[in-house]
């Protein structure tokens, strides 16, 4: 799923509430701040950008990995958001549990969406490791007050 098929207002007011600012790129533009590359979405320090080819599931997993972060280290970052096994985790898990709350999206349409792209789990699915084997990642979330389950 990509961003275009969004309502792209419902994107931005998820991510404003925390704290993000959703930026989207002219088809064909570059993507400021893209590990990946287009299109692939970017990060830097509380900005998002998305281009309407952006896969659905980058945008959540980059704004994820902002939403974990804690508010000095969220202002450093350019591009790549973190090294940490856990933080990887968390924004996996994060990314699969606010995908309910985009119209159109949900948490399964995301998973098959990430397994198609090349996440890789240990048990073989992202629906696998999201429903028996993210409980490191859960805690992660629940210790910093965001959505867990």
């Amino acid at each position: 799923m990509r961003v275009a098929a969004l309502p792209f207002p419902a994107a931005v007011a998820l991510l404003s509430r925390y704290g993000l600012q959703l930026h989207r790129i002219d088809d064909g533009a570059a993507i400021p701040g893209s590990f990946w590359g287009e299109p692939e979405a970017g990060v830097i320090a509380h900005n998002v950008y998305v281009r309407g080819d952006t896969p659905v599931h980058s945008m959540l997993h980059e704004a994820c990995h902002l939403i974990v972060l804690p508010p000095e280290r969220r202002a450093q970052v350019h591009t790549d958001a973190t090294d940490s096994v856990i933080e990887e985790d968390a924004t996996c898990c994060l990314q699969i549990i606010l995908a309910d709350e985009l119209p159109g999206v949900g948490r399964m349409q995301l998973m098959a969406d990430m397994d198609a792209w090349g996440y890789t789990y240990r048990l073989g699915s992202t629906r696998a490791w999201f429903e028996q084997d993210a409980g490191d990642a859960r805690d992660f979330l629940k210790e910093r007050g965001l959505p867990h389950t």
